[in-house]
């Protein structure tokens, strides 16, 4: 037994821990010294979230915390948790000027420490909040811009900017493992959680989609509620396009997989209400143009499914929210002509 727990602890120490990984960026990149400081801070956030939900359910923190959110969502207990852990944190870092969070109306300064700060970042704390309850997947997406001069840190426009102008992006991904899944624009690359060591360690450097696609993730009891042209496309996955289906409902976890597998995301626009509109559920800052950062620097490609890359797209408003198709080039190309 001692010989497997020396061979196991080797191996672990062979791994890159992240600290590592940062000063060796850092040795290429000497300008983002801040940037790779907040990139840590990040991890200690996903650490303490991690922590706080794999003990959700004996810490009486699972269930609706009994009110709704900007977005007239039904807020859960570990939703405020993790959006008042990741404000607590950066607030005392003083390496971000401001915060905005679907969990909040407005942006929200971060005090007298990040008054100088160079960057602002957008955050959806905790992605896949119907999955609480149940032990299924969800995760953090974290979104960092640099901060704009000559307009108040607490503006709405220091938000407004477009996905390819991001410097840093990623999710923290709470599974059977935790795993930080993130890029400065140069890769993506993926850390696991070793909970003994408390360290997360590179498990996968330069992340690229595999060539072919193997699956697709669509939520297909929204078929009725989306525009003739998303049925002909969602028909075209489920009938011909030889991918397997798989949906977890939790945008990072479908995300992660397909990321490793191969596959194409899609939320389009439904109109739930019958009110002849359709509208995005996913939010343009908080979990699109993130995704949409990292997908491109492992090959692949995101648009709103109408043409419209969405790096390219300028949000017009802080809470934004439009349809989304991602994945594979060759996929996403292919069902964006179907009409």
């Amino acid at each position: 037994m001692l010989g497997v727990l020396y061979f196991r602890s080797i191996a672990m120490l062979s791994s890159q821990t992240l600290t590592q990984f940062l000063l060796h960026h850092l040795a290429k990149h000497p300008d983002q010294i801040t940037l790779s400081l907040l990139l840590s801070d990040l991890a200690t956030i996903g650490k303490a979230i991690s922590q706080k939900t794999n003990k959700a359910g004996i810490a009486k923190i699972l269930g609706s915390a009994g009110k709704t959110n900007v977005q007239d969502e039904e807020v859960q207990k570990l939703d405020m948790l993790s959006n008042e852990l990741c404000k607590e944190y950066l607030t005392q870092t003083g390496r971000v000027a401001a915060l905005a969070s679907e969990e909040e109306d407005m942006p929200v300064d971060m005090g007298n420490a990040g008054k100088d700060a160079a960057y602002v970042i957008a955050f959806d704390p905790l992605d896949g909040s119907t999955n609480i309850d149940v032990n299924v997947s969800i995760g953090t997406i974290f979104s960092v811009h640099k901060r704009l001069s000559g307009i108040e840190r607490t503006d709405e426009r220091q938000f407004l900017q477009q996905g390819n102008e991001q410097v840093l992006a990623g999710y923290i991904l709470y599974g059977s493992s935790t795993v930080l899944v993130c890029s400065f624009g140069d890769g993506v690359h993926e850390f696991t959680l070793d909970q003994g060591l408390g360290e997360f360690l590179l498990s996968q450097e330069h992340m690229s989609l595999p060539s072919n696609a193997k699956y697709y993730s669509v939520n297909e009891c929204n078929m009725k509620y989306v525009c003739e042209n998303d049925q002909k496309r969602m028909l075209w996955l489920r009938d011909e396009s030889g991918l397997r289906g798989r949906y977890i409902g939790s945008l990072v976890a479908d995300f992660h997989r397909n990321l490793i597998k191969g596959g194409v995301f899609i939320y389009p626009e439904i109109d739930g209400k019958n009110t002849g509109t359709y509208a995005g559920k996913l939010r343009l800052n908080y979990e699109l143009k993130p995704m949409a950062f990292l997908i491109e620097q492992a090959g692949g490609v995101a648009t709103n499914g109408k043409g419209d890359n969405i790096l390219d797209m300028t949000p017009k408003s802080l809470h934004q929210r439009c349809g989304f198709l991602v994945g594979n080039t060759s996929v996403v190309e292919h069902i964006e002509k179907i009409v």
